[in-house]
């Protein structure tokens, strides 16, 4: 058995029907078998009026990051999200 941490990352679940849409993920961030945080928030609601709901998996800060970023793309661009991701990008 290697004593190598490994990070791993969340699942992040969206289910759309019509015109309705259901986003969830866990809130445990880990770092090998040690939870680090339990109650992390990883969907979230950006954009004026919280109009855009972003949910992350992965590495923690990296995803903090892009989704200030997003927020940032998104009040430059109001009620463009393709355009603000495509900026982003």
């Amino acid at each position: 058995m290697s004593n190598e941490l490994t990070m791993h990352a969340t699942t992040i679940v969206t289910v759309r029907k019509g015109n309705k849409v259901v986003i969830a993920g866990d809130g445990q961030v880990s770092l090998g078998q040690t939870i680090m945080k339990g109650n992390a928030k990883k969907v979230r609601r950006i954009g004026k009026g919280g109009n855009v709901i972003a949910g992350f998996a992965g590495a923690t800060a990296d995803a903090f990051t892009l989704l200030e970023r997003l927020e940032a793309k998104l009040e430059q661009y109001p009620d463009q999200l393709t355009r603000a991701c495509v900026e982003l990008a």
